[in-house]
């Protein structure tokens, strides 16, 4: 049975560690992004964290196939509403399709000694 957590949402941090490339043909980046407006808008302290080709998420350039939603806009979107996004600096060079090229404004270059961080200054970590 479901039971409301101790605290109020709008106190809880949660951190979304994202995974996979954007467009690999699942749902699983789609969802996250969906899961984290969501919480935001429900009051929690959302962060995002992303890794591996998830990065491709704070990149311009990389393009949604015709008939699904813009993830890249959907990031942009929790960034303007203060959500914070850190980016893994090493997986830039090593992962996404768009390899080795910068990020856009709002998505924070990042190490893994923050994510560190922000995993243990967390409630509740996500990982999509």
């Amino acid at each position: 049975m479901f039971q409301a957590p101790a605290f109020p949402a709008e106190h809880m941090a949660i951190l979304l560690i994202l995974n996979q490339q954007p467009y690999d043909g699942t749902d699983v980046t789609w969802n996250a992004l969906r899961l984290a407006k969501r919480l935001d808008e429900d009051g929690a302290e959302v962060r995002i964290f992303l890794m591996n080709d998830s990065v491709d998420l704070a990149r311009d350039g990389i393009l949604p196939p015709e008939g699904v939603e813009d993830m890249v806009a959907m990031l942009k979107g929790l960034i303007s509403v203060g959500v914070p996004v850190k980016v893994c600096g090493t997986c830039q060079n090593r992962c996404g399709v768009l390899k080795g090229q910068g990020y856009y404004e709002g998505a924070q270059f990042s190490t893994m000694g923050e994510c560190s961080e922000w995993v243990m200054s967390s409630e509740k970590v996500l990982t999509f």
